[in-house]
């Protein structure tokens, strides 16, 4: 059986708290081996203390009190399957996209990706990989078990087949950018940089910290990227990756769906207070009905499952249904919006996938009904607005984008979506994003509050317990394996860091360093 690691919720400083949040936080999985779910880990040498007025955040007890409260009695039914199996569905997918849409070498990313659906201490249970470059697929054998299958399909990405089948269940669609070729694009739009030094901010201090992200072999840094007042100031890369390779991004993908939603409400499709609209839920007696989709993009649904951020989650019980999401091979959307209340919503806030694939589902209901093809929708509705050419959003099997996580983009093209965000959700004189959304996302959701934890806001994570050396106001995209995108407004800056799982926790040192200068580089615009 795969030992869960429980999620460490009495922790009183950022230092402590950022290890945790990289290693699962984010949607993914123990770094350095440790197994799926939150953990504090060994790795990544000394932190800086915590700020003297770091808010101490609840201990678990108090949460599960809390939350027992206000329990409905509602039947839970675990995910159906072998967990081996699962994990083994994962760890095909993960080598998948790392074979074809990041190009790393197999026998690297074996060792270093994709940890929180195939975890490490399980790959010594099963085959070693098969790597087939002719049908573009991976393939792993379960000693005395089956042989499971990921398969690369083009825009969407790498998917481990279902039980029984050679196939999907849908008919991917080629997604193609309507820009230009980027190099004969200035940036933001392309990647012509400006030559010459940036103003009014210490170069050194930004090169030094670019040093800092890269200083430590074992954090497994992979891209960097600095922007002030949305000019690149900082970059670098590790050997072998570009300024266009898409790296696994994980959860980060959370705060994409986010955006998309975004556009649809600037488009007037839904709106916030609006109760969602999902088909499994109109019964007469439904009272999931009542669920806002202010409430999902707040992560307080109140859907039961289990998921390891849960500060009653049983690390040797069974399969979370938090991963299961990624490693099932079934019908998201249909499986999320069939799980029954925990508790009543806007009451309690819990980091679970129901909610973003959830709000995926609206998405895919939103574009159907237009009569648009959905597959494409990001790419012309979002991506090709702001510049970006590189996203990779996976599906399951049933052609539903797995938002909540599986993504693959490159430093500089999230560099882009954060600085949609900078500029309140206006880019090239175009609102993208309704008046008020970039504030929304940014602020802390009641639920949470409730709990005392001031660390969520709507599918973005937020600086409110100084996880982070920057200002409060500050809030970030966060995937497994030390995946950070940090939006300052006070200074005007955004700060991209992108790696491998198995640096993880080593990680959290680099970049707090790199962040300690930047803050010391670029005064405050506020």
């Amino acid at each position: 059986m795969t030992r869960f690691v429980r999620a460490p919720f009495a922790i009183a400083t950022g230092a402590l708290l950022v290890i945790a949040l990289t290693s699962c936080g984010g949607g993914g999985g123990g770094g350095g081996g440790g197994g799926i779910g939150i953990g504090l880990g060994t790795g990544g040498g000394t932190t800086s203390p915590p700020s003297s007025n770091t808010p101490e955040l609840p201990a678990r007890e108090a949460l599960i009190a809390r939350a027992r409260s206000y329990e409905l009695n509602t039947p839970y039914v675990p995910p159906p399957g072998d967990p081996l199996e699962h994990n083994t569905s994962g760890y095909a997918k993960a080598m998948c996209s790392a074979a074809f849409i990041t190009g790393l070498d197999p026998d690297v990313a074996a060792e270093s990706v994709g940890y929180f659906t195939g975890p490490y201490d399980q790959r010594k249970k099963v085959g070693k990989p098969v790597v087939d470059s002719v049908k573009k697929e991976v393939r792993i054998t379960i000693p005395n078990g089956p042989t499971l299958t990921a398969r690369y399909f083009g825009s969407q990405g790498c998917i481990t087949l279902p039980p029984g089948r050679d196939d999907v269940f849908f008919t991917p669609v080629t997604v193609k950018s309507a820009l230009p070729d980027p190099s004969t694009q200035q940036w933001p739009m392309g990647d012509i940089v400006p030559s010459g030094s940036a103003p009014g901010i210490d170069t050194t201090k930004v090169g030094q910290a670019v040093d800092a992200a890269f200083e430590l072999p074992e954090a497994y840094t992979a891209a960097f990227v600095v922007t002030h007042k949305g000019r690149i100031v900082g970059e670098r890369y590790m050997n072998g990756i570009t300024s266009s390779t898409p790296l696994e991004s994980w959860s980060m993908g959370k705060s994409v769906t986010a955006t998309m939603m975004g556009v649809l409400m600037k488009q007037g499709v839904y709106s916030l207070d609006q109760p969602a609209p999902i088909p499994e839920w109109q019964g007469a007696d439904d009272k999931r009905k009542e669920i806002r989709i202010q409430d999902i993009l707040h992560m307080s649904s109140g859907l039961r499952i289990k998921a390891p951020d849960d500060p009653d989650f049983d690390p040797t019980g069974t399969y979370p249904d938090h991963v299961y999401f990624y490693t099932g091979r079934i019908n998201i959307f249909n499986y999320a919006a069939t799980r029954p209340q925990q508790w009543p919503p806007n009451t309690i806030g819990r980091y679970r996938n129901t909610d973003p694939v959830l709000a995926n589902y609206l998405i895919r209901l939103a574009v159907e009904k237009r009569g648009e093809e959905y597959l494409s929708f990001p790419q012309r509705n979002l991506f090709d607005k702001i510049g970006i050419r590189t996203m990779t959003l996976e599906t399951d099997p049933y052609g539903n984008f797995m938002g909540q996580g599986y993504d693959f983009m490159s430093g500089r093209d999230w560099a882009r979506l954060a600085n949609l965000y900078l500029q309140d959700g206006v880019w090239n004189g175009e609102r993208l994003l309704p008046e008020g959304y970039v504030k929304f996302v940014s602020t802390l959701a009641p639920a949470w509050a409730a709990d005392k934890r001031p660390i969520y806001g709507g599918f973005f994570w937020l600086n409110g317990s100084s996880t982070w050396p920057v200002p409060t106001s500050a809030y970030y995209m966060l995937g497994a394996g030390g995946q950070v995108v940090l939006i300052v407004p006070s200074h005007d800056l955004v700060v991209v860091r992108l790696g491998f799982d198995k640096g993880a926790n080593a990680s959290v040192t680099s970049l707090r360093k790199a962040l300690t200068l930047l803050m010391q580089a670029v005064p405050s615009s506020s």
